[in-house]
């Protein structure tokens, strides 16, 4: 079963306040392996899922994707992998993000400027 959404509801899901719903502490994946990460918004009214994976051959290949509704992928990065040809038949290099676009889910990427996905991320504790 497909779930399709209009692009305002993609967008308010995308702009929604998101906590995790455990504050059990994690572990990225190791090699080839993957983590779902459950959230739900701020009210408690949606649920959602941060999904990460890391590629087992190309280490220098991992995917994060954000899902809505259990199987809408509201965004997904793509970093390390092959390009992506979009609809309109555009080839997109990578690293790329797909954001949600009504009438094709998560098919269309756009490009990710590669000098700020070379910056590494800090991630603070609260």
């Amino acid at each position: 079963m497909s779930v399709f959404l209009t692009q305002a509801e993609a967008d308010a899901l995308m702009a929604m306040e998101k906590h995790r719903t455990s504050a059990d502490r994690l572990r990225l994946p190791d090699i080839g392996g993957g983590l779902t990460v459950s959230l739900t918004s701020a009210d408690g009214s949606e649920s959602f899922h941060l999904d990460i994976s890391r590629s087992r051959i190309n280490l220098a290949k991992g995917k994060v994707q954000n899902r809505a509704r259990t199987t809408v992928v509201l965004a997904h990065i793509d970093i390390g992998g092959a390009p992506h040809r979009n609809p309109d038949g555009e080839e997109i290099a990578c690293p790329h993000v797909y954001l949600y676009r009504k009438g094709y889910g998560d098919r269309w990427a756009s490009p990710i400027d590669p000098e700020r996905s070379q910056r590494r991320l800090t991630i603070g504790r609260r």
